[in-house]
């Protein structure tokens, strides 16, 4: 069978002195990728790492990560990805809920890291130069560990905004064919495309999507180890990148900092995931760059890849497209029923990219995942009669305002189409007697000069009068996660007086 390790092994056959992975002046070749990643497999094997053993991974988007990622999955190891950003008990909590035995990490972030390890009985190696030379000296590993595609091959953690984070099982199988769908018929990705790696790889749409991908389609894959647009946009000129993915608000930034001087003619598709693209974005970045942008829609859980704007059918801006090949999707009320076209409910996945199940939490396991092996996705969607989904939000950020049902992503969308609005959150606000009221935190543009009084005028003018944000307040950025998604549950309303 093939495994992800499988696919590097692959790679470095057919195209051994193919650019693998670029990094400022860094160069590897898929021959260079792959005789590292054997290398730390040993090394792992030293460190008495046997298969199905969790390793952690608290990397930035560097060479290095990807060398240690596919290192563990040759060894037969489980990957445990976490934002390089998290603090020693975050960390600590992501080792003693995997029992993961090794965990690497950066000098920036080693402190933590450090700390966390020994609180939870693991090692932490710090990928330095001591690392670089023991990897050197290192034999290389002859062949990958077999497995099987059912064996877990990541193990992924939510964002846990219900709770603690719940370790997502992705399998071999799951993730192979994932990045092998998104390649070959959504991005038609070949040896000839350069990806540019923005979205980080702890992260699951960047590893599916940019590291996975990459190396399956045995294309070149340039990291960002930070996303700034203007670095970007130099990128994208100087390595004649083709493929593009993001999320929302890299794109409206990549607007915003795009200069008359900018090459960006080599881009061939353009991706966004991770959070409902507005319509506005779309209509400003492709008046700008000349290029399409395809929306798709997964989760962790879902490997993540589970409806896309397929690039042969008609695109439908605003939609997140028809499911991909395997994968059945169904729209249902909260008894489970499926709903008639238009109507929004729960949107349901059932596919070979489902994932195995969270890790050691079989209760939640089997709330998530029904019988007949329905994911329950947490979102509010709608189908139409074309078999196009849209995204109305997700399940708990819906707003009751006195008994009636506000769906923030419909307010936003006006919002967004405000010409001097950057980004906006609509969220609930406790009340006395109505339930809930509805709220706006705006970010404005650059020299924007439009008052909080104003914004809630031109949306009370474009939506039903339930629906507008009786409390707006403008915020100097949103919070946002890794990826760049803003997230809500960090956003605090300032006081107002209830009408």
């Amino acid at each position: 069978m093939t495994t992800l390790a499988h696919n590097l092994v692959a790679a470095a056959a057919t195209r051994p002195d193919q650019p693998a992975l670029k990094c400022g002046t860094d160069v590897y070749t898929y021959a260079q990728f792959d005789n590292l990643a054997a290398k730390v497999a040993t090394l792992l094997a030293d460190k008495g790492i046997a298969p199905g053993d969790r390793v952690g991974l608290m990397l930035p988007n560097v060479p290095e990560f990807a060398f240690l990622f596919y290192g563990i999955q040759r060894a037969g190891a489980v990957a445990v990805p976490m934002n390089p950003l998290l603090k020693s008990r975050e960390i600590e909590f992501y080792l003693t809920n995997t029992s993961a035995k090794l965990i690497f990490t950066t000098p920036m972030f080693a402190d933590e890291a450090i700390t966390a390890a020994e609180a939870a009985g693991a090692e932490c190696i710090v990928a330095d130069d001591s690392l670089t030379a023991a990897i050197a000296a290192a034999e290389a590993q002859s062949a990958p560990v077999e497995r099987t595609g059912s064996d877990t091959a990541v193990i992924l953690h939510t964002s846990g905004t219900t709770g603690k984070p719940k370790g997502a099982e992705l399998t071999h199988d799951g993730l192979h064919r994932n990045a092998q769908i998104s390649m070959d018929n959504l991005m038609t990705a070949t040896s000839e495309d350069t990806i540019i790696g923005c979205l980080p790889m702890f992260h699951v749409f960047g590893l599916t999507c940019g590291l996975n991908g990459a190396v399956y389609a045995q294309a070149t894959l340039v990291l960002i180890p930070r996303f700034d647009p203007t670095v970007v946009l130099d990128a994208i000129a100087e390595h004649k990148v083709s493929v593009f993915q993001g999320v929302p608000t890299m794109y409206s930034a990549l607007v915003a900092a795009h200069r008359p001087t900018d090459d960006t003619s080599s881009l061939r598709v353009c991706v966004s995931g991770g959070a409902a693209l507005p319509a506005q974005v779309i209509v400003d970045f492709e008046s700008t760059f000349d290029a399409v942008i395809l929306e798709g829609y997964g989760l962790s859980e879902t490997s993540p890849v589970a409806c896309f704007n397929h690039p042969e059918n008609p695109r439908k801006a605003g939609t997140i497209g028809t499911p991909i090949e395997g994968v059945e999707m169904r729209v249902v009320d909260k008894d489970g029923n499926e709903l008639p076209l238009g109507e929004p409910g729960e949107i349901q996945i059932r596919g070979h990219n489902i994932m195995k199940g969270y890790w050691n939490l079989p209760e939640a396991t089997a709330k998530a995942i029904d019988a007949d092996g329905w994911f329950s996705s947490g979102d509010v969607g709608t189908k139409d009669e074309d078999g196009y989904y849209r995204i109305v939000d997700r399940t708990k950020d819906m707003i009751i305002r006195g008994g009636m049902n506000v769906y923030p992503r419909e307010v936003e969308e006006v919002l967004y189409e405000h010409p001097q609005v950057a980004a906006a959150a609509v969220i609930g606000i406790k009340h006395t007697s109505l339930g809930e009221e509805v709220g706006a935190a705006v970010q404005l543009k650059p020299g924007a000069t439009v008052t909080e009084d104003e914004l809630r005028a031109y949306t009370k003018e474009r939506v039903a009068a339930y629906k507008y944000p009786r409390h707006v307040w403008i915020v100097d950025q949103l919070p946002t996660g890794p990826t760049g998604k803003i997230q809500k549950r960090d956003i605090t309303a300032p006081t107002f007086q209830e009408a």
